[in-house]
């Protein structure tokens, strides 16, 4: 069985309360996210529930891009 992930997600602007489909740039599950909005990149780092980053004067959260298994071999 081989996981992927989304290569878009969900990212929520706490201090606006609005929540926009980010573009994945990197991902390293539970260590690191890197996502761009509108041009401007986010680093955000895993908190031990959520996906947190700041950028230009905001801060930004998200449980990350969907996660998804195929499975491979024989029995397809």
């Amino acid at each position: 069985m081989k996981t992927f992930y989304e290569d878009k997600c969900k990212v929520t602007c706490t201090d606006k309360d609005q929540v926009v489909e980010a573009e994945v740039m990197e991902y390293k599950p539970q260590k690191h996210l890197s996502v761009v909005i509108a041009t401007n990149k986010i680093n955000m780092k895993w908190n031990g529930k959520l996906y947190i980053g700041n950028a230009i004067g905001l801060e930004f959260t998200t449980p990350g891009p969907e996660e998804y298994s195929i499975n491979q071999g024989r029995g397809l």
